[in-house]
């Protein structure tokens, strides 16, 4: 312990994020030097990694919430080694390495990318999750933690309240997060917004609370040794701190704890620019160097983390050598690997709805996937993921050992933390709900698309045909907003999201098969809440036939020379497999259907195939239970979608189907009255 060089790092972490933001006239400097003390005393004392492997399984973990404080990461991980000098420098800039949000990159040791307030420090809840659940397999000494960084608008977040529930509700002791309590917000004092008792909510969450000056170091040092103790708690550390800490005025008078700190150069506050840094101790005319006494600090402490870790290291092979089995398992878990599935052999039985197809696979998944953590929002029973729950059990307080994970009425909260688990790596996560109740979900959905992170999301009741519980629970619109991520592409340039919504019992678990195989991207499977007609078989078997399905689309029936071709997905094949009789038997024509499970992987083909599923030369007719805009770039201009162009009501599903013109007989006529047929 070093009372002056531990304040000399902390005020350099501070004149660095007040020069980031100064130089790239953007950002939020304030917060990050209020956040200093913490976060080097943390790092210096508390924080375990391996600076020579960065990315190492057994590493300890830090989740920012508070996204616009990524100079605080960017300072302390320059320190660090992490960033060179001409990094921090170009803060926002085109083609920087350092944005003006956090974005996930392992090897500079940021584990999320953070943003948009409350999802942060609700995936490392995700990843505490993940670490017991794999400790529970592999033994104790899988001992790692997963630090938070939350702010006042974290904490008002709503998520806050899923995330701090479940966290206390399970124990997460391995799960400590500090509360950068500044009282001040972008562009109000906090008081001015809440009165709440955030001490006192956390512990009725079952959180250990500890509120503390957050620029004491001592203080921070004993509030971090009492929660890396902890064994039944999560930790919340309630740090008191100061926004702009250490900022000056131009007459050298203290300016500090002012709301216009929070998000813009201090040098348009009433601060001083240069008379802050000179108050920290760093030079106005290189505001980027690290001093140096603090540069030797760090070196020497990067030589000791390496030495540590080098410790554990042993520890682990040790357990290795002596576990081979436990060992192999771990290590395949850890690659990301499948095991050998057989999909075709689930049996479903007929006109199944594909929930209840969806049920059988997952039930076949619980005994043959080991890493999976299935969740669902309270609906297991209706979103049929009881399927696995049937197999395995609830994690619990104290008990990891099962997989599946009870997220209570919390989408939002449930999906974070599936982003979080994902992020950990080592387990597969899973979510369900109904289809409407995505809209909850959708800053969750986004967040899975930009980490790129292999979520796989379980939505049914996915169309009108909910029937009885009406408008507020009939998805309409909620396709065509998920296909559009099908559209956006990630930073690799790969569509952001695998949208798959299967027309029976054997697409369902082909669409099953493609969602655990897509790893680098969030996989969305759309079911049915009724029963499906399965659709016909042209040779012997239907599953066979469904892996055309990993094309995105193909015909499940075809003729040559068709007068047109007919296009859905989900339930309305079968509807159109109907209406294909009445016009072939009673008019004459020759039909080709195709049933296009993703319309973005089937943009992905080749333009011969596209155009041997859906030939342009033809008369094209979509289908679609939602808005018609879901079909109408498959279907192209001189084609028709017949679509729902308002919101459901409330009836049974075969009523509702017949008043809205989504029965064989009805989809006929309106091919009929495409084609100009009488």
């Amino acid at each position: 312990m070093n009372k002056k060089i531990d304040q000399q790092a902390a005020d350099n972490i501070r004149a660095l994020a007040v020069a980031m933001v100064e130089k790239a006239n953007s950002g939020h400097p304030g917060g990050p030097m209020g956040g200093a003390d913490f976060m080097h005393i943390l790092y210096s004392e508390f924080f375990n990694y391996d600076p020579s492997d960065m990315s190492w399984a057994f590493r300890d973990r830090f989740f920012m919430d508070a996204g616009h404080l990524s100079t605080l990461m960017y300072a302390q991980y320059y320190l660090l080694g992490n960033y060179k000098k001409e990094d921090i420098a170009n803060f926002r800039q085109w083609g920087s390495i350092t944005p003006g949000h956090p974005e996930v990159d392992v090897a500079r040791g940021i584990e999320n990318t953070s943003g948009p307030l409350g999802q942060g420090h609700t995936m490392g809840v995700g990843a505490a999750i993940a670490g017991k659940f794999l400790q529970a397999r592999f033994g104790e000494w899988m001992d790692h933690k997963v630090y938070g960084f939350i702010s006042d608008g974290g904490i008002q977040e709503e998520i806050s309240q899923g995330a701090g529930r479940i966290a206390g509700h399970l124990g997460l002791s391995n799960f400590i997060m500090f509360f950068d309590s500044n009282d001040i917000q972008l562009s109000t004092p906090t008081d001015e917004v809440t009165t709440e008792d955030t001490e006192m909510k956390y512990k009725s969450w079952g959180w250990n609370v500890i509120t503390i000056n957050g620029h004491n170091h001592d203080e921070i040092r004993k509030a971090l040794q009492n929660a890396n103790n902890q064994t039944e708690k999560p930790t919340l550390i309630i740090g008191k701190t100061i926004m702009g800490k250490g900022c000056l005025t131009l007459n050298g008078d203290m300016y500090e704890g002012h709301c216009e700190l929070h998000g813009q150069p201090i040098g348009h506050t009433g601060a001083d620019f240069t008379k802050t840094l000179l108050n920290l101790g760093a030079n106005p005319e290189s505001p980027f160097d690290i001093f140096s006494d603090v540069s030797s600090f760090y070196q020497n402490l990067l030589t000791q983390k390496i030495a540590k870790a080098a410790k554990k290291k042993a520890k682990i092979a040790s357990w290795k050598s002596g576990n081979e089995e436990l060992s192999d398992k771990l290590d395949f878990f850890l690659s990301g690997k499948l095991p050998a599935l057989d999909f075709e052999s689930i049996e479903h039985k007929d006109g199944l709805a594909s929930r209840a197809a969806s049920s059988g696979v997952l039930a076949y998944l619980a005994e043959n996937v080991e890493n999976m953590i299935v969740s669902s929002a309270d609906l297991s029973n209706s979103d049929k993921t009881d399927g696995f729950l049937k197999k395995t059990h609830a994690l619990k307080k104290g008990d990891f050992s099962g997989s599946f994970l009870q997220a209570g009425v919390a989408e939002l909260t449930m999906a974070c933390i599936a982003n979080g688990i994902a992020l950990h790596g080592g387990i597969i996560p899973v979510v369900a709900t109904f289809f409407v109740f995505s809209d909850y979900m959708k800053p969750a959905i986004r967040l899975s698309g930009i980490q790129e992170l292999g979520v796989k999301y379980v939505w049914t009741h996915d169309a009108f045909r909910v029937g009885e519980d009406g408008p507020t629970h009939q998805p309409v619109e909620q396709e065509a907003q998920i296909r559009l991520l099908e559209k956006l592409k990630n930073h690799s340039g790969n569509p952001s999201f695998l949208a798959l919504r299967p027309a029976d019992s054997a697409e369902t678990s082909v669409a099953w098969k493609m969602a655990l195989e897509n790893t680098n991207s969030p996989t969305g499977l759309i079911l049915s809440r009724q029963g499906i007609k399965d659709l016909p078989t042209k040779e012997n078997s239907r599953y066979q036939e469904a892996l055309a399905a990993e094309k995105g689309g193909y015909l499940v029936k075809e003729v040559e020379n068709p007068d047109i071709t007919l296009v859905a997905n989900g339930s309305e094949v079968a509807t159109l497999v109907s209406a294909a009789q009445i016009l072939e038997v009673e008019h004459g024509l020759k039909v080709n259907i195709a049933s296009i499970i993703s319309e973005g992987l089937f943009r992905l083909q080749s333009k011969e195939y596209q155009n041997s599923i859906i030939p342009k030369n033809t008369s094209i007719f979509g289908l679609t239970a939602g808005l018609p805009v879901n079909l109408e770039g498959l279907v192209g201009d001189n084609g028709k979608v017949f679509g729902l162009e308002h919101f459901g009501y409330s009836a049974p599903a075969t009523i509702l189907d017949d008043k809205f013109g989504f029965t064989g007989e009805k989809v006929s006529k309106q091919v009929l009255k495409y084609l100009k047929i009488k």
